[in-house]
């Protein structure tokens, strides 16, 4: 059976979420594990609306963190981050390019 959202892209955040989202993400270690754990409680806590329903059911199938940079990286990168968050073209992977510890270097 196929999934009707496929394809379907979750509103962008809204400003103030993507700034708290950010903020917590570069220094709550706490918010830090709930984000890699549930991406989708921890964006109700940083203020998504829990009411939009379709959205959050359509990003919690979708957001998958595979690795979260450091609270260093994320603060350094947090106007490209957030200007993503917040664009039109929002949702997309952002990558910082760290390397995970089972990375070799070449």
């Amino acid at each position: 059976m196929s999934d009707p959202n496929q394809g379907a892209a979750p509103a962008p955040l809204a400003p103030e979420v993507a700034d708290r989202l950010l903020d917590l993400l570069a220094s709550d270690d706490d918010f830090r594990d709930l984000f890699a754990r549930d991406p989708a409680a921890a964006l109700v806590k940083a203020g998504y609306d829990p009411g939009a329903a379709e959205d959050l059911k359509l990003l919690h199938s979708r957001l998958k963190v595979g690795g979260l940079a450091s609270k260093d990286a994320i603060a350094s990168a947090r106007d490209e981050i957030r200007s993503s968050l917040t664009s039109g073209l929002g949702m997309q992977p952002i990558l910082l390019n760290i390397q995970s510890k089972g990375t070799r270097d070449a």
